[in-house]
């Protein structure tokens, strides 16, 4: 397969999808059980069922609702149920995918007297519906510039420093050369880096910005007594060989790449146009992940040191390791084995158009192993307590 060509599924507006799924969402923790038994009558769909959606103040609120709708619309997503409580807010997101062309069906509570049992009925014969529509949508042949692409790491060690994340940040240049979009996060991860990172913002304020949100996230630990320094890197970097922060951030930041950075997302934020970027939020990767995917990228490439099975929900996960004990321990979770670079045997240059040709292979419709596993959720990040 050529690496400037992918074969996906076009959408009305915005990026094109590598999967087309039904996804059935539960916008409060009041509705996720009807939510997953109607996902459980719907062989195929995949289910995010938030766990909050009321008692939310302030920019909790905000980030939280930015990341429902962020994933609602998705590009991998072909349609979208919509399970809630009250018609005012499941609507709501309703809205936001009606918006960009897609299909969408709500049911709520309102609708039905408080019956959860007539809710799960009438989400399985609405999702029907939609499935049914789904299955005559095809893929077509687009360009790679399509791309929105997530980048993480974790359970990192040496080998991902001295490898993986260059290979990573490698296929990020090769990405954007090519038009498409990249994104990296994990804020704390750039801590001792971040004027490393500052100076390759495509302007000051970008830099400022990114410096600005180290120092904020640092100042908001020490407000609890808590010692940055001391916490990270984290039991199992350190059994990895990274003793130090900034030992752990240098080989984080260079899963970025070399390319000028266009902008500081916020958590979950979609990039208004193609080009690297990077996003302020957790480090954890459950969280980072689903940040990514609600702004929109509909791939993640994820790096790791002795393993890390956790993949995402909505987009199809490549995990990538150079150590080549994981790769031969972990056959049925690594997808992409560059321990041949570790050892001297292959060039990273190589190994980096052999993943690109990998990631247009995934996008094109191969699964992943966190695909055929199942390794995989969707974890909205939250920013304050509930009222």
């Amino acid at each position: 397969m050529s690496a400037d060509v992918i074969f996906a599924y076009s959408r009305p507006k915005g990026r094109a999808g590598v999967r087309n799924h039904l996804l059935i969402l539960s916008v409060v923790g009041l509705t996720s059980p009807a939510a997953r038994r109607i996902h459980q009558s719907l062989p195929g769909s995949k289910l995010i069922a938030a766990a909050h959606g009321r008692g939310q103040l302030g920019e909790d609120a905000a980030a939280y609702r930015r990341q429902l709708i962020g994933l609602a619309r998705h590009p991998n997503n072909g349609a979208a149920l919509i399970v809630g409580a009250d018609r005012r807010s499941a609507d709501a997101v309703a809205q936001a995918v009606a918006d960009i062309g897609k299909p969408v069906e709500v049911v709520t509570l309102d609708d039905t007297h408080e019956d959860a049992l007539m809710l799960a009925d009438r989400g399985v014969r609405a999702g029907a519906r939609l499935t049914h529509a789904l299955g005559r949508q095809r893929r077509e042949r687009l360009p790679i510039a399509e791309l929105f692409i997530g980048v993480e790491c974790g359970h990192s060690d040496a080998t991902s420093g001295l490898v993986a994340n260059p290979l990573a940040g490698a296929l990020c240049d090769r990405l954007v050369d090519r038009g498409a979009a990249a994104v990296v996060g994990e804020t704390l991860e750039w801590l001792g880096a971040e004027r490393a990172l500052a100076r390759r913002a495509a302007s000051q304020e970008v830099a400022d910005a990114i410096v600005a949100s180290i120092l904020r996230r640092e100042a908001a630990a020490a407000a609890t007594g808590t010692d940055l320094t001391g916490n990270n890197p984290g039991d199992e970097n350190i059994r990895g060989g990274l003793s130090t922060i900034e030992e752990k951030s240098l080989g984080a930041v260079a899963k970025a790449g070399s390319r000028p950075i266009r902008g500081l997302l916020a958590l979950a934020e979609e990039p208004q146009e193609n080009g690297l970027y990077v996003m302020d939020g957790p480090a954890f990767s459950p969280e980072s992940l689903t940040g990514f995917a609600a702004s929109g990228a509909q791939l993640m490439a994820f790096t790791t040191g002795p393993g890390n099975s956790f993949c995402n929900a909505l987009a199809p996960t490549i995990k990538i390791s150079a150590h080549p004990e994981t790769a031969r321990r972990l056959p049925e979770q690594i997808d992409f084995d560059a321990s041949a670079v570790l050892a001297g045997k292959e060039r990273l240059e190589h190994a980096a158009d052999r993943l690109l040709a990998l990631v247009c292979e995934v996008a094109s419709g191969a699964p992943t192993w966190g695909e055929i596993l199942g390794e995989s959720d969707e974890t909205p990040a939250r920013l304050g307590q509930s009222f």
